[in-house]
């Protein structure tokens, strides 16, 4: 009786666990190191040239997002950010997404510091967009776990732009 009881909660432990993630339309994808825990179901691009390029190719959006990983600010919002399934969705469909733990050399990826996390919209004609701001005066493009509305609005806005001006 009780090792029947124990077979049936296992059984409903593993089955639980397969429904909270987002699993892509193509079927669910090998994680990949590049993910660093951010969305390892996302195919995130591997350098910020590579990214440029897919984003001109593929017409969309790119999104930058600068991380440490000893951050608490960081862990915080990659909790949170890996686990929104329409984040995930949104990002996998419709953006080309790139993290990174160091500063690149292009200054326009910094217009207002180097803080992590930070997150930059760059449209396909390689333009940073400064207009797509986070909700702080001193740290512009910073975000934090109960950001996610504002980041999911200004993802929005990045593909609205990006279909009125191109």
């Amino acid at each position: 009786m009780i090792k029947t009881e124990l077979v049936v909660l296992m059984v409903l432990v593993a089955m639980s666990s397969s429904f909270g993630k987002y699993i892509p339309k193509t079927g669910k994808r090998i994680p990949q190191t590049l993910s660093r825990g951010w969305g390892d179901q996302l195919i995130w691009a591997q350098t910020y040239e590579e990214a440029l390029y897919w984003s001109r190719s593929r017409n969309k959006p790119l999104m930058v997002l600068f991380h440490l990983e000893d951050c608490p600010h960081s862990k915080a919002l990659k909790k949170v950010f890996s686990e929104d399934n329409e984040i995930q969705r949104v990002l996998d469909e419709d953006f080309i997404i790139l993290n990174l733990m160091y500063e690149t050399t292009d200054k326009h990826l910094s217009p207002d510091g180097q803080y992590v996390p930070r997150i930059i919209f760059v449209d396909p004609t390689m333009t940073v967009r400064a207009d797509i701001t986070g909700r702080y005066a001193n740290r512009m493009y910073a975000y934090e776990p109960n950001d996610l509305k504002l980041l999911m609005s200004n993802m929005q806005k990045a593909k609205k732009l990006l279909k009125s001006e191109l």
